[in-house]
């Protein structure tokens, strides 16, 4: 027995009455059909004329309650789908279109079709130690990936906050999925707690975007992202990655690679392996950093402009579904251009807080 407090409205529930629904208007043309094959004349008349009527009034019920059930069950679909949606949203969700004045994009094609979220991850924020990035792929795709990508992101936006130095930030990444790991082992059908760790991993790569345009990477198994300039797309970075978190512990000192400064009007484009991976029906792979060099001579270039292109250029050359997925983070530098005198001071500020306690700066005379 359902009791309603006293003063609350008396109305059913939508969801109540929606069920109600679906079972009363087959239970309704259930009944017109046992009314009309015991109360018709029609019914029980052996003629032709009498017989096509009575078929053509059973066929008319029978869809009706075919067609009504069809709708409700789509109807549930799409409801099943929007809850699935804002779930996946929350996990992986659009970065906002400009992150404390640098402009962003970004566009994630998932192997899994109909899934929003795969084994791709990419978040950028901005923080009182500058605005800082993390782009990453777990290996494999598929619901399995997503609960490692949850876990990797849900630590990066609370580490980018807390931690000073972006080593702090890939730490307590590193903890997240030692313990993420952990968990699934014990979790995931093995009763001993022993699983697959070993197996498990997920490449990382952390970036730190200074007021001036300074740019500090750390790698973890992950393609360096390119720089786009006026001349072209070079790689950030040339340096050796560390190991991808999960098979191995991170080396005791986590030194952070000085990149290029990011100039105004400047952009990097952050990818995942699926990109330059991609192939198209003769087995070739995908020219990524041809297409972005031909995107860094557009004018204007904008964040929008670089995703469009490479986004066309690769659903053009694979044709097909990707069977790996595919993840870009453009990050345009739109911040006035400082005067000289400003970037001194600023490159003085950041040169003193890298030194070490008998460090000291000398400058010509």
């Amino acid at each position: 027995m359902i009791r309603f407090k006293p003063g609350a409205p008396r109305w059913v529930p939508s969801r109540f009455r929606s069920r109600a629904l679906t079972l009363a208007v087959p239970t309704a043309w259930g009944a017109v059909a046992v009314t009309y094959r015991m109360a018709c004349p029609l019914a029980h008349d052996d003629a032709l004329g009498a017989r096509l009527v009575s078929s053509a009034v059973m066929c008319t019920v029978v869809m009706g309650v075919v067609m009504h059930v069809r709708r409700r069950l789509l109807d549930e679909l799409r409801r099943a789908r929007r809850i699935a949606d804002a779930a996946q949203s929350v996990v992986l969700r659009p970065p906002p279109p400009r992150v404390d004045g640098l402009a962003v994009a970004a566009v994630h094609l998932s192997a899994d079709r109909g899934a929003r979220i795969g084994g791709d991850l990419y978040e950028v924020v901005a923080t009182e130690h500058g605005v800082r990035a993390v782009i990453g792929d777990v290996r494999g795709h598929g619901l399995g990936a997503a609960r490692t990508v949850a876990a990797v992101l849900g630590s990066f936006r609370e580490a980018a906050h807390d931690e000073a130095e972006l080593a702090g930030v890939l730490r307590r990444l590193e903890r997240a999925m030692a313990r993420h790991l952990r968990e699934r082992a014990r979790t995931d059908a093995d009763p001993a707690g022993t699983g697959p760790d070993g197996e498990e991993f997920v490449t990382v790569l952390l970036l730190e975007i200074l007021p001036a345009g300074e740019v500090r990477a750390l790698n973890c198994g992950h393609p360096w992202p390119h720089l786009l300039t006026g001349s072209g797309a070079e790689p950030l970075a040339r340096a050796d990655p560390l190991p991808p978190l999960g098979p191995f512990p991170l080396p005791a000192d986590l030194p952070a690679v000085a990149c290029p400064r990011l100039r105004p009007g400047e952009a990097l484009v952050l990818h995942t392996d699926g990109a330059e991976e991609a192939r198209d029906a003769e087995g070739r792979f995908f020219p990524l950093r041809d297409v972005l060099t031909e995107a860094a001579r557009e004018q204007p270039l904008t964040a929008q402009s670089v995703r469009r292109r490479v986004l066309t250029a690769l659903l053009r050359h694979t044709t097909d579904p990707p069977q790996d997925d595919v993840a870009l983070l453009i990050l345009r530098n739109e911040r006035p251009a400082r005067p000289a005198a400003s970037r001194l001071r600023s490159g003085v500020r950041t040169a003193a807080a890298d030194l070490g306690p008998s460090d000291h700066l000398q400058f010509p005379a």
